[in-house]
């Protein structure tokens, strides 16, 4: 008995772009979290402004927001079927 047989009637829950709209999704909430990290001080008793930039409050937050939304629409989408 042949496996191609029986690979033939696998029907994939996903398709090519599905995928290709999860790994972006998921390259964003990850840029995200890279543009989060840092802005500590070296020195414990030392208050650093640094957390308070632009960058960590603003940016990634609607980067992995961003990431989110996209990843939702991976999981929703659906192509349309030609007749």
């Amino acid at each position: 008995m042949s496996k191609t047989n029986n690979e033939s009637n696998v029907m994939m829950v996903f398709g090519k772009k599905n995928y290709l709209f999860m790994i972006i999704g998921i390259a964003l909430i990850a840029i995200g979290l890279v543009l989060l990290a840092g802005g500590g001080s070296k020195d414990p008793a030392v208050f650093s402004d640094e957390i308070f930039n632009t960058r960590r409050l603003v940016i990634a937050p609607l980067l992995m927001l961003a990431g989110f939304v996209i990843e939702i629409f991976a999981i929703m989408y659906r192509e349309k079927k030609s007749e």
